[in-house]
């Protein structure tokens, strides 16, 4: 059998599936992204065995577990446990704190006839580990960010690099008011580890300079670790360039075109296209403060038009209107006073071409 685990760095270096034996609900609020929750205990029965140690004590807890794991229960779990292990020949097991679930857990395996290796102080230790690694990036790394207009194409550029952090990609949100897709973010715990888990593959494999977007501190609910952004916005930045028609067609691309694919792929056609239309027009209106109500109510009904044209033909070309509106009433207006304002940090601006190669170098 191979021994329990305590490096950390090297469980997340080689991606390891980890068979989390945690609750559902504490699988829920974070985990990591080769893990599967296969837990000892349901919710309820954490919760009556939690409750039960309170009262009587551990040894009345333990008995208590085991009375309501038993039988046929038992039985489905340690099945789907080997099931696991066998697939997953190199993996890990753990609970919380790698105590009592782990040990038992271990120990059901061992009568089924597999010796699988839990990791020592279980998911506190390796969440703190990537905290830690998030920490030290802050210190250890130099950066750079990479700005721009609204859809002068900065996640194209990153996806082109290979020291490139892609913060959007891991919370599941392209930054904007009108960033969100079909499918939900992750837990603020999730967005941390993934981001925590590609510096460190990333650092491993040689770069010590990270070239991350130009973002605020929240994208969506995810929020970029507070020591992390604050070294980022103190960093060199580049400002990326390109035509006000390249960036029409972008935005109309990944905010109409993928969007609505996204939707419909995800809840079917009539579904999908009215989820779609409905997330586009509260997008609009999330940002009626800023845009005054006079401009909201006319972007509204060019956006009303080109979704019932869309609807009706699947044609999206109305939808340049008012994207090209938006840009030039209120997103140019915004980014270049950001830009004005952080100009004295920008080391090279050009356009996509002339941005990669300047990064490259």
């Amino acid at each position: 059998m191979r021994d329990n685990c305590a490096d950390y760095r090297q469980i997340f270096l080689s991606g390891a599936a980890l068979l989390d034996t945690r609750a559902p609900i504490e699988f829920a609020k974070g985990a990591f992204p080769e893990s599967k929750n296969l837990p000892l205990m349901t919710d309820d029965e954490r919760h009556r065995v939690g409750t039960c140690y309170k009262q009587h004590g551990q040894d009345a807890a333990i008995k208590l577990g085991h009375r309501l794991v038993d039988g046929e229960i038992k039985e489905a779990r340690v099945q789907g446990w080997v099931e696991f292990a066998r697939a997953n020949p190199n993996g890990f097991l753990y609970c919380f704190r790698g105590g009592l679930r782990s040990r038992i857990t271990q120990q059901w395996l061992h009568e089924a006839g597999i010796d699988y290796p839990m990791i020592v102080g279980g998911y506190k230790a390796l969440r703190g580990f990537l905290i830690d690694t998030l920490d030290q990036a802050a210190v250890q790394f130099r950066f750079t960010q990479l700005g721009g207009l609204t859809g002068c194409g900065k996640t194209e550029l990153l996806h082109q690099l290979g020291n490139a952090l892609d913060l959007e990609g891991h919370a599941n949100h392209r930054g904007s008011s009108f960033g969100r897709h079909a499918r939900p973010q992750p837990t603020q715990i999730n967005f941390e580890n993934a981001l925590a888990i590609d510096i460190l593959r990333k650092a491993d494999a040689g770069v010590s300079h990270f070239v991350v977007e130009d973002e605020n501190r929240a994208i969506g609910s995810c929020h970029v670790p507070l020591e992390l952004h604050r070294r980022l916005v103190d960093s060199p930045l580049i400002w990326l360039e390109d035509s006000i028609e390249n960036r029409v067609e972008r935005i109309l691309k990944d905010y109409v075109v993928d969007l609505s694919a996204e939707f419909i792929a995800l809840e079917g056609e009539i579904d999908g296209y009215s989820a779609y239309a409905k997330r586009l027009r509260q997008s609009l209106k999330n940002i009626t403060k800023r845009l005054g109500a006079e401009r909201y109510q006319r972007l509204a009904g060019i956006m009303d038009e080109a979704l019932a044209v869309q609807m009706q033909t699947g044609d999206t070309a109305r939808h340049r209107d008012w994207i090209s509106a938006l840009l030039n009433e209120y997103y140019d207006p915004m980014y270049r006073f950001q830009s004005e304002r952080n100009a004295g940090r920008v080391i090279f601006r050009g356009n996509h071409e002339e941005v990669l190669e300047f990064l490259k170098q």
